[in-house]
């Protein structure tokens, strides 16, 4: 690896998490890194080939960037499910578990989530000493990865009521097509979702994930819910984003984000 200058990290972070006591938190997009080429330069992620060393030093550099110290790193291996891992103790970054969310009620370990366009979510409960991290891709979403999560964080001590959550950077509805099928499997089978379908002047339906995420966060009785961020296909240069990579026929990195209980 390069040795390269110190450079800040970015980070967004969620006012009301922010001032939650003992919790630390924040959305990370593509600068501030070492990564270089269509990797620059936050790139978290050791499955899109970029150099592994890299990647540990651009995860240590957003850790660092809480302000909470070197703090150990939990990952999953997101498949656009519904999973949601209770971290116990520190995982294997070689043998991660497949689950697209993870809680956990101890202090010392950050929980990270990778996204390129999908929608990440923070979760915290500063009393009972609760956080979560979740992923919601269309299919984790419509699936009700967010709700399960809650749940996952209420069977640890979490009260819903004193919850708050975070929702950062994701692709907005005005960039995400779908096909027609797609949208006739959503209607079908996910009625509830059904609304989030837009069709406006385009010639395809576009699905609002990131407004669907925020509908169900809502709905879920919680202390608050804000977003963070903007729409990930629509700046290129602050964001990884996997469909605007594919227009434009190159790799693109996964951005992190993070959140940990002292």
């Amino acid at each position: 690896m390069k040795a390269h200058p110190a450079m800040n990290t970015p980070i967004e972070k969620s006012p009301a998490i922010t001032a939650l006591t003992g919790i630390r938190h924040g959305f990370f997009g593509r600068r501030g890194g070492v990564s270089e080429g269509e990797f620059a330069s936050l790139n978290a992620s050791r499955m899109v080939g970029d150099d592994l060393a890299n990647v540990v030093d651009n995860i240590h550099r957003a850790v660092m960037a809480l302000k909470g110290g070197p703090l150990p790193v939990a990952l999953a291996r997101q498949v656009h499910g519904t999973n949601v891992h209770v971290v116990t103790d520190l995982l294997d970054p070689d043998n991660r578990p497949e689950a697209d969310a993870l809680v956990t009620d101890r202090p010392g370990i950050a929980l990270g989530i990778l996204t390129a366009d999908c929608t990440p979510v923070l979760l915290a409960d500063p009393e009972a000493g609760v956080i979560g991290a979740a992923h919601a891709g269309w299919k984790g979403a419509v699936g009700g990865i967010l709700a399960r999560t809650v749940e996952a964080m209420e069977a640890l001590g979490a009260a819903r009521q004193r919850l708050h959550i975070a929702i950062g950077p994701a692709i907005s509805a005005a960039n995400y097509e779908i096909g027609d099928d797609m949208a006739a499997t959503i209607r079908a089978d996910f009625p509830d979702a059904a609304r989030f379908i837009l069709t406006g002047d385009w010639p395809k339906p576009h699905f609002d994930v990131p407004g669907l995420v925020l509908d169900q966060a809502q709905a879920l009785g919680v202390a608050g819910v804000e977003t963070v961020g903007s729409c990930t296909y629509a700046s290129p240069d602050l964001y990884f984003s996997h469909r605007y990579a594919t227009h434009h026929a190159i790799r693109t990195g996964r951005q992190i984000a993070l959140i940990a209980r002292s």
